[in-house]
């Protein structure tokens, strides 16, 4: 009976979108065990997004910030810099193509929304070597930072958006404690989602 009841209970858990944009990095398994269960932190839910055509995975994250449920979105990729993760404190208006304008009416950058000091810290305490940068890099991770950030509405809570860059040389193991940490500090920072009015 009780089970009947949970089951039918909404979910009231903020969620957080996770997408690991590089469809041939599997590092990051949002599923840790033989359940099919996905991890979550403590506070929120996950939902997991997979890799697919950059342009097109726009899209998918956009249409993922309309449902009011979804109150952050944690890009995660690998840097091509010496050191450790970095969380990536803004991107600039690039194509994907090169050193060309991504759009002539959009800002020159777009600043990350996520509690990057924070993710920081709880990278750093999981024993993760871990800095913040405001240097973007030429890929897929900074193109969809700025075009889901230049995309959001202006007049909705902003959802925190951030971009977790983990090291080439590190193991799937590392990976995935860092994405959890950084995870974990976004959730955090999110309000409880308000509580459905009755009809």
């Amino acid at each position: 009976m009780l089970d009947t009841v949970a089951e039918k209970t909404p979910d009231r858990r903020p969620a957080i979108v996770i997408c690991a944009w590089d469809a041939d990095d599997t590092a990051w398994d949002p599923v840790e065990d033989l359940s099919g269960q996905p991890w979550n932190p403590s506070g929120a839910r996950t939902v997991a997004i997979p890799a697919e055509d950059p342009e097109q995975l726009v899209a998918t994250l956009s249409h993922s910030l309309r449902d009011p449920s979804c109150r952050a979105i944690l890009l995660v990729g690998r840097t091509h810099k010496a050191g450790g993760f970095r969380v990536q404190m803004r991107a600039e208006n690039r194509a994907l193509s090169g050193g060309a304008k991504l759009t002539h009416t959009g800002p020159a950058m777009a600043r990350a929304t996520a509690p990057v000091a924070d993710m920081v810290r709880a990278l750093n305490a999981a024993g993760l070597s871990a800095d913040a940068s405001s240097e973007g890099e030429d890929d897929v991770g900074s193109f969809l930072l700025y075009s889901i950030l230049t995309a959001l509405p202006d007049d909705a809570d902003v959802p925190a958006i951030g971009l977790l860059r983990a090291p080439v040389d590190v193991p799937a193991e590392a990976v995935q404690k860092g994405v959890k940490a950084a995870a974990a500090a976004m959730a955090r920072s999110l309000a409880p989602l308000p509580r459905a009015r009755p009809h």
